[in-house]
């Protein structure tokens, strides 16, 4: 008898466990947001036209990466503000073409409520300081250093088919989930890329 209460407890856990953890899964999706992904995506043009809204509820709030310090970190850390997610690497001449009209960008529209979050996909034990003496070479101070040496981060996006190639940027909303998806670079720091932020804010 002692042997059975014992199982019916732990199976009782064990469901208990499950659900609360597919409780948790369910309210970690992200809502689809078709009209706020129309809102962006109307609003790219010229210069961004390449930017498409998307709003299907894909969210990234899990994604991992590091500070300029090595720290774990990851999209929940900056809960409450917008962001536009920048991939980038050293290695790719697209990315660090692009790199001075998103500093420009920050500059202007960085707040509480928006930030450009530019995440470092240099690879292995040097892609760090590979990094930091790009950044401090062209200085670009008002972008942080976050990288992902692992490439896991871009892997996700691959296998989800959001994006092939760098650089590569996603626009999210306050709680990490997608509203619009850029593959390749664009000319942010123009009327027609400040229109594209502006949007994302007044959402």
């Amino acid at each position: 008898m002692l042997v059975i209460a014992l199982l019916s407890a732990a199976v009782a856990l064990a469901l208990t466990l499950w659900i609360g953890n597919n409780g948790a899964l369910r309210a970690a999706q992200c809502p689809a947001q078709a009209d706020d992904a129309k809102a962006i995506g109307d609003a790219a043009v010229g210069e961004l036209a390449a930017l498409n809204g998307t709003g299907k509820g894909r969210g990234y709030a899990d994604m991992a990466f590091t500070d300029a310090a090595g720290q774990p970190t990851t999209i929940a850390a900056f809960a409450g503000k917008k962001l536009l997610v920048n991939f980038w690497a050293t290695w790719c001449a697209p990315c660090r073409a692009e790199m001075p009209a998103l500093d420009a960008i920050a500059a202007k529209y960085n707040s509480d409520g928006f930030m450009v979050l530019p995440i470092n996909l240099d690879i292995g034990e040097g892609g760090l300081d590979k990094a930091k003496a790009f950044l401090a070479e062209v200085s670009l101070p008002n972008l942080p250093l976050y990288a992902d040496t692992s490439f896991a981060a871009f892997e996700r996006l691959k296998r989800e088919a959001v994006a092939i190639g760098l650089p590569a940027t996603l626009l999210l909303d306050e709680e990490g989930c997608e509203l619009a998806v850029l593959q390749g670079p664009a000319e942010w720091h123009t009327p027609d890329g400040e229109r594209v932020v502006e949007a994302l804010i007044a959402l």
